[in-house]
């Protein structure tokens, strides 16, 4: 958990260079998390918007969890910190190995182009 706190810590000071201290706090039911197994992204030219979805076996219907709406300077910084996340986790317990999207998957998702991670 102490990488996590660096992380937070690097991306505040990415953030805002004048300010030092960035306090943070997650409530109760924030800390519980929401598991998703599958992300959607769209963008347009001023926001990513990531919707995590929970997807169950053999159920043909999935209800968005949670939506993250992010400017691109925002998306990138989160792709940064993710990738280095990634780095440190595979150097400490070895390659993820790849997960490709099911071929007979089709998503219909409101329209639009999405990508799907």
């Amino acid at each position: 958990m102490a990488e996590d706190t660096n992380e937070i810590d690097d991306f505040a000071q990415q953030s805002d260079q004048e300010s030092t201290d960035l306090k943070i706090e997650l409530s109760e039911a924030v800390a519980d998390g929401q598991y998703a197994n599958l992300v959607m992204v769209g963008h347009s030219s001023e926001e990513f918007v990531l919707d995590f979805i929970l997807v169950m076996p053999g159920i043909p219907r999935a209800k968005v969890k949670n939506r993250i709406i992010l400017t691109p300077r925002h998306a990138k910084r989160m792709l940064h910190a993710l990738g280095q996340n990634i780095e440190k986790f595979e150097h400490a317990n070895g390659e993820i190995p790849g997960s490709p999207v099911p071929e007979h998957l089709s998503v219909q998702f409101g329209g639009g182009q999405v990508g799907e991670a």
